[in-house]
């Protein structure tokens, strides 16, 4: 039977390795891209597919309700990827993130509930529990987010699950730790270093590295939602983390190792507002289901780094417009 997903914010990181992995690993498909192309999307990501007959890429925005109506009609799953997803951005702009984050799902609920869809898939973050000092979340822990990035997701996650309450719509919610791999933009942690290694820039660290992430790589990600849309209870939460939890300073030296360089580069700048310090999930009840990650820490950094080393034509226009002047006031004019 053919399956026809929406994939909203399907030139964005994990939205685009999404689609590449639903098209390596089933032919009778089809997809509908909707991004609206802000900053982070980009349909580099998606060179290699943007002539499948059976891909549709729309520029569009999920907060606009004729268009999303229209798409929905002609699908049987979506899986909302698109957001607005940097922390630094939300403290500076928190609007945004209410008006797609929130709302954006919202109209995309109302749309899946008129037209009968078989299952919607929410993409939420590990960021919605907020910070732990010790052990790890549950999915039934309360949600005490800390930015207006997390609070905008926790805000989508629960409208979500209160569709499933209230209409019965068919939904599963998933919350995942960090993310790395391919087409990532370069102002997250990992790309954003391994470039400015590459480049031999400073790599700004918030305090002092110590804040723990539990890190997974973008593919695992991407199998793990596959999987719940076969195997996930409608209705439900689940954790997705790759079980590896480490530093900002750990990652940073491990990429400065792979690529010949030392500690010199390393630059600690004032912490972030509202920085949490660690996260951890405990994903226990996605393992018991029957999943449970492929890649191992180093092998997916290597990977990673390998990626970003051999494709500097993807990431070098990115740092040459916008996101140079951004970083230059953030961080200062050395970077």
């Amino acid at each position: 039977m053919e399956k026809r997903f929406l994939v909203t914010g399907g030139a964005g990181f994990i939205g685009s390795n999404y689609i590449h992995y639903l098209f390596d690993k089933y032919q009778n498909i089809e997809i509908i891209n909707l991004d609206k192309l802000t900053y982070a999307g980009n349909l580099d990501n998606l060179k290699e597919i943007e002539n499948n007959r059976n891909y549709r890429f729309v520029k569009g925005d999920i907060g606009d309700r004729e268009l999303v109506d229209d798409l929905v009609k002609d699908v049987d799953i979506i899986v909302n990827f698109a957001a607005e997803s940097h922390v630094d951005r939300s403290i500076g702009s928190p609007d945004d993130f209410i008006k797609t984050d929130i709302f954006g799902a919202f109209v995309l609920l109302e749309s899946a509930r008129r037209h009968n869809i078989k299952k919607f898939i929410q993409i939420s973050t590990d960021e919605v529990y907020g910070s732990i000092d010790k052990g790890s979340f549950h999915e039934t822990d309360p949600l005490m987010p800390s930015s207006p990035y997390s609070a905008s997701k926790a805000g989508a996650d629960r409208l979500a699950f209160s569709y499933f309450v209230t209409y019965d719509l068919p939904v599963i919610i998933t919350r995942c730790s960090n993310n790395f791999g391919p087409y990532q933009y370069p102002e997250k942690l990992i790309p954003l270093f391994v470039t400015n290694i590459l480049e031999n820039k400073k790599l700004p660290i918030y305090g002092d590295g110590k804040n723990i992430r539990d890190w997974i790589y973008v593919w695992d990600h991407c199998d793990a939602v596959d999987f719940l849309i076969e195997h996930g209870e409608l209705g439900e939460v689940y954790n997705i983390g790759g079980g590896n939890e480490k530093t900002n300073i750990d990652i940073t030296r491990f990429m400065l190792k792979k690529l010949g360089k030392n500690d010199e580069l390393i630059k600690f700048v004032a912490d972030r507002l509202g920085h949490d310090r660690r996260y951890s999930l405990d994903c226990a009840k996605l393992s018991d289901l029957g999943w449970t990650p492929s890649h191992k820490l180093d092998d997916a950094l290597n990977l990673t780094i390998d990626w970003y080393s051999e494709n500097r034509w993807w990431w070098e226009k990115i740092k040459s417009g916008e996101y140079l002047e951004y970083y230059k006031d953030h961080y200062g004019p050395e970077l």
